[in-house]
């Protein structure tokens, strides 16, 4: 009879695909969503397509059975079509919680398939919500599940996550100078982070720069006038930073991933932004109220190290 069960059970499940391919802001909102869609089906496989960055980190996650990646390639290109095609192929489901101009194009690619939730014309579960390019993030993924009949579950802290990474001693706040270097009105200048870490090293709190190995230089600027100031730049990976920002003390930075990976962790944050982003759409937001500071400017250049100094931990 326990065999004809296992048969039984095996021949009912489901195979599931989700597609997030980025980037890192992009990906860590959608834990919420990956959350929801393993707990709406906890008995059956899910696969995530996502691209290489971040294949380490979704395969630590709980939400996965298995992670593949795309690594975008030319849609004009019938060789590489044809191998994305086949990897979109074979599930009885797919929530595409990219939602762009290139991954609606992925519901031809997988034949056009019964159930597909995203936003490409003819799919059966379509979020049609005219209002969707006007919600943040969060609550737009949210409203996509509720149109799949998905239920949303609240926000938790990515356990997972926890205890990775270096451990500093004493007192720390992360600082993240880093954004898009294609958008270089989104980035504080360097040497506001520069002023605000002095203050913190002065208050006896240690000054921890984190991003990418690109974005050591700026690292290098911080430590030229605040040499006490550590430099994780690059040297951290995904896992790991998750860890790193979970024990800080507080979080400060432009609109970037970290910036959201803290967010998650539910760490106090304060996130610069320029008139180059738009906070009520892509505001990182911690999990707890009150830990969210948002400082929305024009112009970052104009924004002096006073007003962040105003909101550091004493």
């Amino acid at each position: 009879m326990a065999f004809r069960q296992t048969l039984l059970e095996i021949r009912v499940m489901s195979r599931i695909l989700v597609i997030k391919l980025g980037a890192l802001g992009d990906f860590v909102q959608a834990f919420g969503a990956f959350a929801s869609i393993r707990a709406a089906f906890p008995n059956d496989h899910i696969t995530l397509l996502t691209t290489p960055p971040f294949a380490e980190l979704a395969q630590a996650a709980p939400w996965f059975d298995e992670v593949t990646t795309d690594r975008r390639p030319s849609l004009k290109h019938p060789v590489a079509l044809f191998r994305l095609s086949r990897t979109l192929h074979g599930f009885d489901r797919i929530f595409d919680l990219q939602t762009s101009g290139r991954s609606k194009t992925y519901f031809r690619l997988a034949g056009r398939p019964r159930n597909w939730s995203g936003i490409s014309s003819g799919c059966c579960h379509p979020h049609a919500n005219p209002s969707r390019n006007e919600m943040h993030t969060l609550a737009r993924l949210d409203d996509q599940l509720r149109a799949a009949g998905v239920k949303p579950l609240d926000r938790t802290v990515p356990e997972w996550l926890r205890g990775h990474g270096p451990k500093i001693q004493g007192r720390y706040v992360v600082l993240v100078p880093g954004a898009a270097p294609h958008r270089p009105q989104k980035r504080w200048p360097v040497t506001r982070f520069a002023e605000v870490a002095q203050t913190l090293f002065r208050r006896g709190i240690t000054p921890i720069i984190v991003g990418s190995a690109t974005e050591t230089p700026l690292a290098e600027q911080i430590r030229s006038l605040c040499p006490q100031a550590v430099d994780l730049t690059g040297k951290t990976s995904l896992i790991e930073l998750g860890g790193v920002l979970d024990r800080a003390e507080q979080v400060i930075g432009n609109d970037t991933g970290p910036m959201h990976l803290a967010a998650a962790m539910d760490r106090p944050i304060i996130a610069l932004f320029s008139e180059d982003s738009d906070p009520r759409l892509t505001a990182p937001l911690a999990l707890t109220p009150g830990r969210t500071t948002i400082l929305d400017v024009p112009d970052l250049a104009l924004l002096p190290a006073s007003r962040i100094e105003a909101l550091l931990p004493a």
